[in-house]
């Protein structure tokens, strides 16, 4: 009985021995050439925490020795730091990020009531737009009317497969569009992507007709999302600063 207790004891410790050493706390700043430093992705990549830099660059996360630190910003050069035993001193983990893009230091927010699917180019003009029923009922009336089997040779010949291909790579995009839509609200493209608002809705069509974004979009990865929403974003303002010229 004795060794048995003392054998318990032992395990308890040890369980509880791992349970803290995951739990620590890490201190650190990140520094840079730049002034503003608040609001840069600070995300372990074992646990997919994720915290954000203060004003001053400043930051605490749960992390442990052994692991991998990714420090990200819209303006900043992504940066992996591996946690050894030196990082977890009085001093903190200090990171210098270099910075990749200037900040805008003006937007000149113009209404362009314009900009919709079909001047991007994701809706052609001319193609006619199906409710589930329209289409279902297209469906249903093309089996009725070609009781010999010849629809896909009929389909191929009027044109009505190309079109139908079109619909469904319009559909999925309409899915992009909700999936985007309810994992970020509007302040996390104001806010955090720094999009002007009249700006937003054209933005969501520019990242739904990237094939890589699209990609990591079915994954529903939020971090890996957040991570090339960013990407995206620097790159849609830099277009909007070159028609605003």
């Amino acid at each position: 009985m004795h060794k048995f207790f003392v054998a318990f004891l032992g395990l308890f410790v040890v369980v509880a021995f791992g349970q803290n050493r995951d739990s620590i706390g890490l201190k650190g700043r990140v520094s840079a050439y730049i002034s503003n430093l608040e609001g840069i992705y600070v995300i372990n990549l074992k646990t997919e925490h994720t915290v954000f830099t203060d004003e001053t660059g400043g930051f605490t996360i749960k992390a442990s020795v052994g692991d991998t630190l990714v420090f990200s910003g819209l303006q900043f050069k992504r940066k992996e730091v591996v946690l050894c035993a030196e990082d977890f001193g009085d001093k903190g983990l200090d990171v210098h990020l270099v910075a990749v893009a200037h900040e805008l230091n003006e937007v000149l927010v113009m209404n362009y009531s314009n900009i919709n699917a079909v001047s991007l180019g994701i809706v052609s003009s001319n193609l006619r737009k199906y409710t589930p029923a329209e289409r279902k009922y297209a469906t249903a009336s093309s089996a009725r009317l070609n009781p010999m089997g010849l629809d896909p040779i009929i389909n191929l010949i009027s044109g009505r497969s190309a079109m139908l291909k079109k619909e469904i790579a319009i559909e999925k995009k309409e899915t992009y569009m909700a999936m985007l839509e309810k994992m970020f609200d509007k302040e996390h493209f104001i806010n955090t992507l720094h999009l002007p608002l009249d700006y937003i809705n054209g933005f969501k069509y520019y990242v739904v007709d990237n094939r890589k974004f699209t990609k990591i979009l079915d994954t529903k990865n939020k971090t890996s999302i957040e991570f090339l929403l960013g990407e995206l974003a620097v790159k849609y303002k830099e277009i909007i600063a070159v028609e605003n010229k």
